[in-house]
């Protein structure tokens, strides 16, 4: 069976675990009770979103400290699973809980407008960095580029529908 056309990367595969054919999960969804929920169906991705393996079915899980373990059917014993470290387990978009009001995958977060409350265009996201700080958007405006914390306080309105962002900038952000 082909991968869905449209999945959503929802762990990261770390190492195996034991020898009966668990392998550690770090996961990356709010969700994981439900996603590793044993008989789902699964897709193996490598780092540029391309099938490796499945759809593959999960035979147990269960929390483990930050990780999940998770056995997949006919992956018996660490071997079957050596070659998959660092490599992503992905479902259908559609299987996902979609996200609520005001909020947004962080991949759509890409060619969103910028705006201020008062209507004024600021620019386009066109970037997002991870960082210790948190979330930062690069914003290209018509005269520069700029970096927009994803905060409550500076991010006041998320419409996905609209691509569309309100945000109240922190004094001084725009000034050169």
């Amino acid at each position: 069976m082909p991968a869905p056309e449209r999945t959503l990367v929802v762990g990261r595969l770390r190492k195996p675990h034991g020898l009966k054919g668990d392998v550690a999960v770090f996961p990356l969804t709010d969700e994981p009770e439900r996603v590793f929920a044993p008989g789902r169906q699964v897709w193996v991705v490598d780092l540029e979103g391309e099938v490796v393996e499945g759809p593959i079915e999960i035979e147990r899980s269960r929390s483990y400290h930050r990780e999940w373990l998770v056995k997949f059917a006919g992956k018996d014993g660490r071997e079957a699973l050596e070659g998959w470290r660092d490599v992503f387990v992905a479902v259908p978009a559609e299987e996902l809980t979609p996200p609520a009001e005001g909020e947004v995958y962080l991949h759509e977060l890409e060619g969103f407008a910028v705006r201020q409350a008062d209507g004024t265009p600021l620019g386009l996201v066109t970037a997002w960095y991870d960082l210790p700080s948190g979330l930062m958007l690069e914003v290209q405006g018509p005269r520069r580029e700029f970096l927009l914390p994803f905060k409550r306080e500076f991010v006041v309105t998320v419409d996905r529908t609209a691509r569309l962002l309100v945000v109240a900038l922190p004094e001084g952000l725009l000034e050169a």
